[in-house]
């Protein structure tokens, strides 16, 4: 009784729920002032007070002293790494760390009576925030084909179901199989093993959306997709660059690195359109010092680049750089390096006689005076480091941007060395993991050959679908049946009018779930949600607590051991879920023994031992103090690409036409201080200013005059890429320092205004950060042409 009542209608506790004709609304926005900073106290009690608002201070409370400790669990946030060796016993997590431990963590439960309760109609009425605020799943849920409400299923009718659907599909490419980040090694590993032997490699993941653009860009020309540095150099760089990231909010632990980076005499640089609290300043919350003395400054030099501007900006250091060595020949390039580490320097050099450095200025929107101090910061300096997020990787040439930072690097002779390299910041834990252990639409045949010699069954070999190609393949019913393992695809996707209406033409979409999100209510003919564990949760198999395995930022290999009781009952971890479809999908036609990696993880990790390279003596390493690094010839051995003899070659590329019509502006979306990923933690953008609030453009002040707009005004948001009309209705205009013509917003409010053609040359990306749009007086008449659908999820009323 108890329980049930903990499940009352939400309804009762919906303050502000949006009416049919108009699904949208707009709370009571307040702002406050710019943060120069970030962390520090407020940072702490924004993180204790999420622990109280799910109801788990102490429970809570007790697993933040053990994530990211040695013999702990692994932060399920962001992919920033631990230090090697000591690690603090004040805590080694950040705000948004603790704030997905507190989700997790949470003891409300969303119970079989929850949903008997509540219709899917009227779940999908809420937004994003308060739909995950409902609690953990406890039990599989069923939606069948008309049904208005989710029902109870039990395991083996759920792995039946999903079984009968595979099964009766002309083609295995017609099924998809979809991987969050948080998905640990030993779970990837089977899951992508399971999708091969069932026939297919449409094996899109969460890497298709952040990071495929960095892999990219690194592997021709250094042989690897992943960075080449680790921890220690940060401590050891000359200068740090930091372009398109925001560390205070993606990465927040980064910003500690930085401070004891700038402390041993680093210099950085800041390179974004917006100057982010994380850029700017860090208050350590463990320092009385710093609290009391307002911190550390960390950038040196903030570069105000217009957004898809960086290219230009690029350019023009490397071409003051040119000058730099021209005067002081010898001691600016690395001559050296160049001739016995690269190619293509000549063919290089020749271009930059067709560049001035006041266009291109013009074109980044950073003062020549400006560019002229950041290349006077690199010219003699050798351990440079450059880290980069989403800010480049969604851009429409974010590939050919990433290889014009290598050509930086290679001129410095600046990576494989330690203080030097590569940095990109990926976003969710383990996504880096996953792609190591062959979640990949596009696997190598070294790597086929492998599988395929040590289990000896037929791989596919045909390249799979990747997010934007799977959605079209949905949409054109090729995909009928599609299994997430994590994440909220619809949320996290682009064009969210035409993803949606993509997925409900699915036969049966199965999600793998620790929570409620959308994903779950905007739905194929037939529904499976499938509860399972949480990285902190005690994962138990035959009597014992298990360990995972999870790959960082960094490649550091290391274990993750839960330590707080699950939930529920009913709740089967992820490894043994693929292990249970598998045996219940193929049957004896499997070559695999799904029983053994069921009934043992380290089962698991002795085969990936003998599939995947650098993962030797993987059970023992796994178990030792911090765990392991991956080999990493880039870093280690300064040998690039195998095709180019270990050298790596200098790219050419082009500067971007980015004009736009006097009544365009350029939009990047972005994440709150309150938010990870499509997790939306709370309404307030504390770094930012912004407080109760989530529909809000970021505008410059002169375009807000030239507009005839005034801050405070509601407008509606327009893209029309493809002849199509996307309309994002009801946004609240924000004054901010930004360039102008540029302006920013949170997704997923405006992934509805990113056509799903609107991609990264090569990486197939959608480009979120590069959105021509229109701003119109908000119009009470637009709800009209709006797919409210999307919005309300199933199409039946109960």
């Amino acid at each position: 009784m108890e329980e049930n009542n903990k499940n009352k209608r939400v309804e009762e506790e919906i303050s502000r729920e949006p009416n049919a004709e108009n699904p949208f609304t707009l709370l009571d926005l307040k702002l406050t002032h710019v943060e120069k900073a970030a962390a520090g106290v407020p940072a702490v009690m924004a993180a204790f007070s999420d622990l109280f608002e799910e109801k788990t201070p102490v429970r809570g409370m007790r697993a933040l002293f053990k994530m990211n400790q040695m013999g702990g669990f692994d932060c399920p946030s962001c992919a920033w790494p631990d230090p090697d060796d000591e690690r603090s016993v004040l805590g080694e997590y950040c705000e948004n760390g603790a704030k997905a431990l507190a989700e997790e963590a949470t003891t409300k439960r969303v119970t079989p009576e929850f949903f008997k309760q509540n219709s899917v109609y009227d779940l999908a009425k809420l937004d994003d925030y308060q739909i995950g605020k409902m609690g953990r799943l406890t039990d599989p849920m069923y939606l069948a084909p008309g049904a208005t409400h989710y029902e109870p299923i039990s395991w083996d009718k759920a792995f039946k179901k999903i079984a009968e659907h595979f099964n009766a599909l002309e083609s295995p490419d017609e099924a998809a199989f979809y991987t969050s980040g948080r998905t640990s090694n030993e779970a990837s590993f089977v899951y992508q093993l399971f999708a091969k032997e069932f026939g297919t490699n449409n094996m899109p993941d969460c890497s298709n959306m952040c990071h495929e653009t960095s892999g990219s860009a690194l592997r021709p020309t250094i042989g690897i997709g992943k960075g080449t540095v680790t921890l220690e150099d940060f401590y050891e760089a000359e200068v740090i660059v930091i372009i398109g990231q925001n560390p205070g909010t993606n990465a927040p632990r980064m910003m500690s690195a930085l401070a004891k980076g700038k402390k041993n005499g680093a210099k950085i640089i800041a390179i974004n359109p917006l100057p982010e609290a994380g850029l700017m300043g860090f208050i350590n919350p463990q320092s009385v010092k710093e609290i009391l003395t307002g911190g550390v400054q960390l950038a040196d030099l903030y570069l105000p680049v217009k957004i898809n501007g960086d290219m230009a900006l690029l350019k023009a250091l490397e071409l003051l750089l040119i000058e730099f060595e021209k005067k002081n020949p010898g001691k600016v390039f690395d001559e050296d390096f160049i001739k016995d580490k690269t190619i293509g320097y000549e063919d290089f050099m020749k271009q930059f006689d067709q560049y001035k450095l006041d266009e291109l200025a013009e074109l980044s929107g950073v003062s020549g005076e400006a560019l002229y101090q950041a290349a006077e910061m690199i010219a003699f300096k050798k351990k440079i480091i450059v880290s980069w997020g989403m800010g480049l990787t969604q851009q429409p040439n974010g590939v050919d941007m990433i290889r014009e930072i290598l050509n930086i690097l290679l001129l410095k002779g600046s990576i494989g060395k330690p203080g030097a390299g590569v940095c990109p910041v990926r976003g969710h834990s383990n996504v880096q993991g996953n792609r190591t252990m062959m979640i990949d639409e596009k696997p190598t045949d070294e790597q086929l050959d492998r599988l395929e010699n040590f289990y000896g069954f037929k791989v596919p070999r045909k390249h799979g679908y990747d997010v934007v190609r799977a959605i079209k393949a949905i949409h054109e019913e090729k995909i009928k049946v599609m299994f997430c393992m994590g994440g909220n695809f619809l949320s996290a996707t682009p064009d969210t009018t035409y993803t949606a209406n993509a997925l409900r033409k699915l036969n049966l979409l199965v999600c793998v779930s620790t929570k409620l999100n959308r994903g779950h209510l905007v739905h194929g003919k037939e529904a499976l949600i499938l509860p399972t564990y949480g990285r902190s949760d005690k994962d138990i198999v035959n009597g014992e607590i298990q360990i995972i395995s999870t790959e960082n930022s960094m490649g550091v290999v290391q274990s993750s051991k839960g330590m707080l009781d699950a939930v529920s009952d009913n709740l089967i971890n992820e490894t043994q879920i693929v292990c249970r479809m598998a045996m219940a999908t193929l049957g004896d036609r499997s070559v695999v023994d799904w029983q053994r990696f069921h009934d043992s993880y380290d089962a698991v990790r002795d085969d990936i031992e003998q599939c995947i390279p650098g993962f030797t003596n993987y059970n023992i390493r796994v178990r030792e103090k911090g765990g392991f690094y991956l080999p990493n010839a880039a870093r280690d051995e300064q040998s690039f690409s195998k095709e180019l003899g270990g050298r790596a070659p200098f790219t050419l590329t082009e500067i971007p036409d980015n004009t736009l019509a006097s009544d365009e502006y350029m939009m990047a979306t972005t994440r709150t201080h309150d938010q990870f990923n499509t997790t939306i933690y709370g309404l307030d953008d504390r770094y930012r200013g912004i407080k109760n609030e989530r529909r809000v453009i970021f505008m410059n002040q002169n375009d807000i005059d030239k507009a005839g707009f005034k801050a405070g005004d509601r407008v509606d948001l327009y893209n029309y890429d493809d002849g199509i009309e996307r309309i994002a209705p009801l946004f609240i205009i924000v004054s901010y320092q930004i360039p102008e013509k540029n302006t920013v917003t949170y997704f997923p409010e405006t992934n509805v205004l990113v056509s799903v053609n609107n991609v990264v040359k090569e990486s197939n990306m959608p480009a979120s950060k590069y959105v021509k749009i229109k701003i119109k007086k908000h119009d009470p008449e637009v709800y009209k042409k709006v797919d409210n659908m999307l919005y309300q999820g199933a199409i039946q009323k109960p």
